[in-house]
């Protein structure tokens, strides 16, 4: 059995080993001077936490603090009780993995957490719209960074972030965790199975992925005292506030913040595409890696989906997108399907999902009639040390960064193979939103011949804020 021959612009480790290099090449991976000297292994990285919500508290901070290779000695959030609550969390956290509690101070400005020397990375928690923005400032101010997916709201802003990454020589990881999702490892291992030809000729690939709900739009309310609208807003246009538009405003039973309930700008297409990249930049960046495909990009896309008439949770519902790749390899994306990636070839399938783990858009944590590890033949996913393709194991993905932070090498999930995944997703919302079929030139990143679709990869910012106000305003 064999897998088709590489594409033009496929990703083989051997790939990734050689544009690492050159990319230290031209802008050297820069180490702090601390990190340096006999009692440099014990040095601890400084970290600061730039978002205290509901990803942050449940998934970041958990993460930085059980590698244990850290002090995290500073949060920030423009709303004040979760800033308190998420100090009171870093600190539990910490008690709770044996480590001695680091002195954590609180910032309601992330432009005051970066100035800090003393802070080597930054964890970036916030929602979709401000992560090219604060991504490029942690990283003209010197900071590694751990940023939540998606790489960035719109393809623009992810060529500019891209861009200043390799600039900058620092070490920049997406959360894009199902590459050290543990501890089963099953997105890795059905890579590698399908990267090794388990599948035979690679024809195929499903994605199945959740929707989110829609409601009728809450009326006006004063905006609350504890929370900076304006700045939370950032390049997006100005509208009145709702807590149905930004994050809830409750408090759990012990009269702490809700930080557990979805917030509501994951409904919203000022602040997020919904599902597609929610959802999608996890499983596209799985599809890609299973298909050689890290650094490639689709050819063709044309999608339908339903968008709701509401001015606030106005994200898609149900769709259906086709996409071919080089190599004649089809994707099919649609909520039709069970929630994972399945990869169809012409000796049979594997099928990967996350394993017994509940979400919002799934309570149950079972998904569908499909295991999490799955194939049309079970000899397809019995475990071998001699496969063809074998990838770097990871339990952690917060750990692995950290680890790249001390070592300088190459996290799991950088930014180019972030973007490209976060970029097919896009464009596949741009197909869904004007319902056609569209034709992407993957080198240039431009649509051929269509005005209208190269139009939706940027978004005019709202001054003083935005990613490309900041890299013009800041020439490196």
């Amino acid at each position: 059995m064999k897998m088709r021959p590489s594409f033009p612009d496929s990703f083989t480790r051997r790939d990734f080993v050689r544009t690492a290099a050159v990319t230290a090449a031209v802008a050297p991976l820069i180490v702090p001077s601390r990190f340096f000297g006999a009692e440099a292994p014990s040095n601890r990285i400084r970290v600061g936490h730039i978002g205290c919500g509901r990803i942050g508290q449940s998934h970041d901070m958990p993460g930085v603090a059980n590698a244990k290779l850290a002090d995290v000695v500073a949060v920030c959030d423009l709303d004040s009780r979760r800033l308190a609550s998420g100090k009171a969390n870093v600190e539990r956290l910490f008690r709770a993995a044996q480590l001695a509690v680091p002195t954590i101070d609180t910032y309601a400005d992330y432009h005051e957490l970066l100035a800090r020397k003393d802070i080597d990375a930054v964890v970036i928690s916030l929602p979709d719209h401000q992560h090219a923005e604060v991504a490029i400032a942690a990283l003209r101010a010197g900071k590694d960074i751990y940023l939540q997916k998606p790489f960035t709201l719109t393809h623009a802003e992810g060529v500019l972030l891209r861009a200043e990454v390799a600039k900058s020589g620092r070490i920049l990881q997406v959360g894009s965790q199902q590459r050290s999702w543990g501890p089963n490892e099953q997105f890795r291992r059905a890579c590698e199975f399908v990267r090794s030809g388990r599948v035979g000729n690679l024809r195929k690939v499903e994605i199945g992925l959740p929707i989110d709900p829609t409601k009728p739009d809450d009326p006006e309310q004063p905006v609350p005292a504890n929370l900076d609208y304006e700045k939370w807003l950032g390049p997006t246009p100005k509208v009145y506030y709702t807590e149905q538009r930004v994050h809830p405003q409750g408090v759990d039973r012990r009269g702490n913040p809700d930080v557990a309930s979805r917030p509501g700008w994951l409904r919203n297409e000022s602040y997020t595409l919904g599902m597609i990249t929610g959802w999608g930049a996890h499983h596209f960046d799985t599809a890609h890696w299973g298909m050689g495909m890290e650094l490639g990009a689709p050819l063709t896309i044309e999608g339908k989906g339903e968008f709701p008439t509401n001015r606030i949770w106005n994200v898609h519902g149900a769709y259906h997108i086709e996409l071919t790749y080089p190599g004649d390899v089809h994707m099919t994306v649609s909520d039709d399907l069970q929630n994972g990636i399945k990869f169809i070839g012409d000796e049979g399938w594997i099928f990967v999902t996350r394993d017994g783990s509940a979400t919002a858009s799934d309570p149950t944590g079972t998904g569908g009639k499909l295991k999490w590890l799955d194939a049309s033949n079970p000899k397809l996913i019995e475990p071998s040390d001699k496969l063809a393709v074998q990838f770097p194991h990871s339990l952690s993905h917060h750990k692995n960064w950290l680890e790249c932070v001390k070592s300088r090498s190459q996290p799991l999930a950088p930014a180019p193979v972030a973007h490209c995944a976060n970029s097919a997703c896009i464009v596949s919302w741009i197909s869904m939103k004007l319902g056609r079929r569209l034709t992407w030139d993957g080198k240039a990143e431009r649509f051929v011949n269509d005005d209208a679709a190269n139009a939706m990869l940027s978004r005019e910012e709202r001054a003083p804020y935005g990613a490309a106000r900041l890299v013009k305003s800041m020439p490196a």
